[in-house]
Order: structure tokens, then C-alpha cells, then sequence
């Protein structure tokens, strides 16, 4: 699942695509991803209205618009989920099979592709309301993020994957923000010690800017072709690089390859009902006194 440095290229890649372009027409193909909005709700509010920004929040897109005809604002959600994928294709190329929603700009389409179904276009954003602080602003405090994890016997893991607590941060770099940290991702979040909790803090917000950054000279140029061409990248995708795609993944998908510094056996384990990654070696539990 796309997390928030994915999402984060793919804002900027659309934003400067779609700003200041009229929706003139809609096509729900998959009204699941509507829920809990209605078709009829969703074209009578978006067509004739204008992109005027598209930002992020946590792992969600958030398009703004302004409708003429109704004078008022309007917000759109969007998540990924599992497989989605969000571009412009000129309205001349046929549209792709898994096509869920599709906005019509003029020459071009502005395309939801979504294959498994699992998300979301909507004008609903309660989802928002349960997201915790934004990893990379100021509202993510070492003081706030040692506090969540104080009393809490949930492996740390697990703790950083609970969107309440903060928002974006996914399987694959909560695993990578905790190798640089040499932090356990079993060890139970109580136990880290302030100047680990800290630690974890600042590597988590190196790990997303250092994943932004590398992914953002990736041309997303989808054009609704599916599988292969620039696409969703995992930490390190370049251009220029065989398939856009050199990963620098330290320990994530590792499982049983030899550890980046020691030399030693990734080892893979189930937390929390998710694969997780780590070097025994370089991420010790703490020894109970």
C-alpha cells in the first residue's frame, strides 16, 4: 500500500496537472470507491467546479475545488488504497479495464484506476478526523510522540503503524525508521528509553524526507498503460535506473539476505498481523532487569 512519501510525489506530481482545470463531466464506473457518497451527489457537486490546489494528508489526497454554479467550495478525498493509481490521459486513449472514476477535463481525463477496489474518491473526509500529526510537521513533537508511547505494551511496530498516533507512516518505513534507530520492532513501545524515543523521532522524519526525495524524480507518466513505465516507487526508485526501480530499502523485504551492517540474517516476523523486518544483531530487545 502506497504510504506518505508515495503519496507525497503523486501530489506533486498532479497538483501544477490539474490546478485551474474544469471538471466538465463525470463517470462513476465503481461506485464502491464513492462510499459513503452517491453517484448522483458526486457528479452534481463536481461538475462545472475548478481545481484550485490538491495537497496531503497522511496517506490521502486532498483535492479543493471551486463550484461556479453553486458558489461554494468542494472537498474530495482520495486514498489509494491497495492498487489505485491517479493520472491524466488524453480522452482519445481508451479507458483501462480497472477504470473506476473518471473526471473529464477537456482534452484530458483525469483517471482512478483501481484494481482491487480497496480506494476511495469521496466527498467524505471523516477519515481525517481520526489522523494524528503529520511526521514531517510541526505539530510532531518529540515531547507528543514520546507520550504516545508511554504506558502502551503494543510493540513499537505496532505503534507506529496506528494512524492516531501519527499519520502516513506504513509498514514498509516504520521497518526502515527503526533499523536507523537500532530499535527492536518487538520491543514493547513502554520500554524505550527517552533518548531512544527521540531518536526514533528524528529518524522517522529523515527516513520520509529521504524516500520524498528520491522519489521525486521519478516521471509518474501513468497514461493509463498499467503495469510497467514510471509508476509508485519504494524508497529509492531513480530515474535512469533499469524499470525505474533500484530500491534502497535497508531491511524491508529482506527477510534472510545479509544485513547492510553487520552482516548478519534480516529476519522476517509476523507483528501485528504484518511482515516485519529487522537485524537481531543491530536492533537488540532491551534486557529485562
Amino acid at each position: 500500500m502506497p504510504e506518505l512519501p508515495e503519496v507525497e510525489v503523486l501530489v506533486r506530481h498532479l497538483d501544477p496537472l490539474v490546478r485551474g482545470r474544469e471538471v466538465l463531466g463525470v463517470k462513476v464506473l465503481r461506485e464502491r470507491v464513492l462510499r459513503p457518497s452517491l453517484p448522483p451527489e458526486f457528479e452534481r457537486r463536481l461538475v462545472g467546479a475548478r481545481f484550485t490546489g490538491l495537497s496531503r494528508r497522511g496517506k490521502y489526497l486532498f483535492f479543493e475545488l471551486d463550484s461556479r454554479q453553486s458558489g461554494q467550495g468542494v472537498a474530495v478525498l482520495g486514498h489509494l488504497g491497495m492498487t489505485g493509481r491517479m493520472y491524466l490521459a488524453p480522452v482519445s486513449k481508451p479507458l483501462p479495464k480497472h477504470a473506476a472514476v473518471v473526471l473529464n477535463l477537456g482534452l484530458d481525463n483525469f483517471v482512478f484506476e483501481d484494481a482491487r477496489g480497496f480506494g476511495r474518491l469521496t466527498l467524505c473526509l471523516a477519515a481525517l478526523d481520526r489522523l494524528g500529526p503529520e511526521p514531517l510537521g510541526k505539530g510532531f513533537t518529540v515531547r507528543g510522540f514520546a507520550e504516545a508511547l508511554e504506558g502502551s505494551s503494543r510493540p513499537v511496530k505496532v505503534k507506529l503503524l496506528d494512524q492516531s498516533v501519527l499519520a502516513g507512516v506504513g509498514n514498509i518505513y516504520a521497518s526502515e525508521a527503526l533499523f536507523r534507530a537500532g530499535i527492536s520492532p518487538l520491543c514493547a513501545a513502554r520500554l524505550l528509553s527517552a533518548d531512544q524515543a527521540e531518536c526514533l523521532w528524528r529518524m522517522i522524519r529523515r527516513t520520509l524526507r529521504d524516500a520524498i526525495r528520491c522519489g521525486s524524480g521519478i516521471p509518474l507518466d501513468f497514461g493509463g498503460g498499467g503495469v510497467g513505465g514510471g509508476g509508485l516507487f519504494y524508497f529509492g526508485v531513480e530515474a535512469g535506473t533499469p524499470d525505474f526501480y533500484t530500491e534502497r530499502l535497508q531491511v524491508y523485504g529482506r527477510g534472510g539476505l545479509p544485513c547492510c551492517r553487520c552482516g548478519g540474517s534480516i529476519r522476517r516476523e509476523v507483528v501485528g498481523g504484518r511482515s516485519t523486518f529487522f537485524c537481531p544483531c543491530c536492533q537488540p530487545l532491551p534486557k529485562l532487569r
